[in-house]
């Protein structure tokens, strides 16, 4: 995780984003007297908001668990992935 100020990511933005969406690593971006704030690519915040939604239950995620337990256990079929 990088850290830059404000007027640092103002001067390279470009180059800030880039290495953002490069590297897959979140950029704090620090502000005087404000919260401070994260710039990451969109994949990953959407893939947080999913796993979110799917921990978001104690059954549902107790459910998950107890299915990567079986996976890890050797349960499970491996299938190949059908290609359009």
């Amino acid at each position: 995780m990088g850290s830059v100020g404000f007027t640092e990511l103002r001067r390279h933005l470009a180059e800030h984003l880039d290495r953002v969406e490069s590297d897959r690593v979140e950029l704090v971006v620090s502000r005087r007297n404000r919260e401070d704030l994260a710039i990451i690519p969109l994949a990953e915040l959407e893939s947080l908001r999913e796993t979110m939604h799917l921990l978001g239950t104690p059954a549902n995620a107790a459910r998950l668990m107890a299915s990567v337990s079986q996976l890890d256990a050797g349960g499970g079929t491996e299938r190949p992935l059908i290609e359009e």
